[in-house]
């Protein structure tokens, strides 16, 4: 059956899956003009995923019927877009809003809306169409009065709910998209805000656009909009057809809505089979009258393969599949990007920035910790004494200093897993994860590596030299790179901080003794101890009495060669090049089955 005007309601109502059928065509409700939005056929889908207990090493499988624009791994059956397969760059061509809000909180509305048009829109259209179109959707949204307020963080006050979620349809309605799914959008909202967002909808599939988006319960006067109904239990579909005639349909077989009470929790109510209501049409119906919900199930899955929308459901797929071996694909849909490279890295480069040092959680908070840190182990070890003791006290501090470099890399765990659905749809995971390295590492860590050096320096009371100062700020730089790409490495696959901060931090205890710490303290007191003298000149250099630091360096086993310096800074820039790239892969594979 082909869906006319509007919008497509998939209520999720319990998890499950099995195989789902349907397509939804959108046509116009405007007089006088002809405006018809692309079709999308659901052909055969079943998905299946596998589950794993915490202490079995056995799979089990499970059918559950999601999203699909989830991992395609476990998905057969087929979407036709227009009767077609979809294009490899059907997400750049379709809007997708999630259920969670996918904003810049730091920035403005009018920020927000003018970055999705910057990467979203060819190259063709000038600045000057860009900030017109923006223009138009702030009014068309009803965002004008806020246009110029920020989104809002945890930290940062910002829009209301109704307006952060119009903020977030706007910025996929600024390709001007055939289709557009939209995952719960009423989370969150309350009633009146949640009806004022559905009846934004509603306006906006009357100009020519399909609209498919899941729901949970909406009230009667969200559900009015709908054009089209898909209902479904543990998977399976129970009804798909034109929204006006659901309750007729259900009471032809046996279940009828009582009066005044809302169509959607009556569904629910059907569906789950707790509603008395349910037990008592069943007893009407002759059927078994147990009441269980895998009875109803049953029961309902065999009613409406044996109606008429089903059948015409199926004739209409059997004709779109019949169809798509002699349509040809719109030229448009072959492109895989609108804009460049460098276009898409100017503007994420400069969202990044500004988002830095517009968020005091990951800006002056980090330099504050920062320097709290070198205060403390500058009063620990403060002005060490050219003597033996003295010595032990340096290396005692050059090893905090690597160690505290370490663990405070700890904060670029979230980076990834904060922002996971921030990279996947609108420019290049490369343009994403370069930005990421230089707002991060080169920025975040640069600038706290100074720091820390210039404080706690001079406090220890290290060698009095300017070379060995900027080669020690060098290493504690390297040092804190190196750390902060294993913390990527391991957290990019990782959905929760906590959990990832685990992993980091049992991997910093067994690096104590290797690695990462060890070549950065070996690259520290090689700087420190060469050519330093602790004791006068007629006392002699023994094992037990160490007056040189290359003594001190020599009963270490340290290479304090010219080549043995330079060779624990090149095993740290290694390792940052290994764990960068480890991060990359992982992070490619969460884009490709996302």
């Amino acid at each position: 059956m082909k869906e006319r005007r509007g919008i497509m309601e998939l209520p999720r109502l319990q998890e499950g899956g099995e195989e789902t059928n349907g397509s939804t065509k959108q046509q116009t409700a405007v007089p006088g003009e002809h405006l018809q939005g692309a079709t999308v056929s659901f052909h055969n889908i079943h998905y299946k995923v596998q589950q794993r207990g915490c202490l079995s090493r056995k799979k089990v499988s499970k059918d559950i019927l999601i999203d699909l624009r989830k991992d395609p791994v476990g998905l057969s059956g087929e979407v036709l877009i227009d009767g077609l397969p979809q294009p490899p760059n059907f997400k750049c061509l379709s809007g997708y809003v999630v259920q969670d809000d996918v904003v810049m909180g730091t920035l403005t509305v009018r920020e927000n809306l003018r970055f999705s048009a910057a990467l979203r829109l060819p190259t063709s259209v000038s600045q000057q169409e860009k900030e017109q179109q923006v223009e138009q959707l702030i009014q068309q949204l009803g965002l004008t009065k806020v246009a110029d307020s920020k989104v809002g963080t945890q930290l940062i006050r910002g829009v209301s709910g109704g307006e952060r979620k119009r903020t977030n349809i706007g910025m996929e309605l600024i390709i001007n998209p055939h289709v557009l799914f939209l995952d719960e959008p009423t989370t969150g909202l309350d009633a009146s805000t949640a009806n004022s967002v559905l009846l934004l909808l509603k306006r906006i599939s009357q100009n020519g656009r399909t609209i498919i988006l899941s729901i949970h319960q909406p009230r009667f006067s969200i559900y009015r909009l709908f054009d089209s109904l898909t209902l479904l239990v543990n998977g399976k579909q129970v009804f798909h057809g034109p929204a006006q005639n659901a309750l007729g349909y259900f009471s032809d077989i046996g279940y009828t809505c009582e009066p005044h009470n809302n169509p959607a929790d009556f569904f629910l109510d059907v569906i789950n089979g707790d509603s008395t209501a349910v037990n008592s049409n069943l007893s009407i119906t002759g059927k078994d009258a147990e009441g269980s919900s895998r009875h109803v199930e049953e029961l309902l899955v065999q009613e409406y393969r044996s109606s008429s929308y089903y059948k015409d459901t199926k004739a209409e797929l059997e004709r779109i599949s019949k169809e798509k071996a002699v349509v040809t694909a719109p030229a448009s849909r072959t492109i895989t990007y609108t804009t460049g490279f460098l276009t898409q890295f100017k503007w994420v480069l400069k969202r990044t920035f500004k988002n830095l040092l517009l968020n005091p959680q990951t800006s002056i908070a980090q330099v504050l910790v920062t320097t709290l840190l070198a205060l403390i182990v500058g009063v620990l070890f403060f002005d060490v004494k050219d003597n033996p003791i003295g010595m032990q006290n340096r290396f005692g501090a050059l090893f905090f200093i690597t160690i505290n470099q370490c663990f405070s890399s700890g904060s670029a765990a979230e980076l990834f897993i904060s922002e996971r659905k921030i990279f996947t749809g609108y420019y290049r995971l490369s343009v994403y994860f370069l930005c990421k390295i230089l707002s991060d590492i080169l920025f975040m860590r640069t600038i706290p590596a100074i720091i820390y050096s210039c404080i706690s320096y001079f406090m220890i009371g290290l060698k009095a030299s300017p070379s060995a100062f900027f080669l020690f700020m060098f290493t504690v730089a390297l040092v804190a790179y190196a750390a902060t790409s294993l913390t990527m490495a391991i957290s990019a696959d990782q959905t929760v901080v906590a959990i990832a901060n685990i992993f980091i931090n049992i991997t910093f205890v067994f690096m104590m003794y290797f690695s990462i710490p060890r070549y950065g303290v070996s690259a520290l007191q090689t700087n420190e101890f060469v050519g330093l003298q602790v004791c006068s000149e007629n006392i002699t250099s023994t094992p037990e009495n160490m007056c040189t630091g290359e003594a001190f360096l020599f009963n270490q086993g340290i290479d304090y060669s010219t080549w043995g310096f330079w060779q624990n800074h090149v095993a740290l820039g290694i390792m940052t090049c290994i764990f960068l790239s480890i991060a990359f892969i992982k992070l490619h594979f969460i884009k490709k089955f996302t």
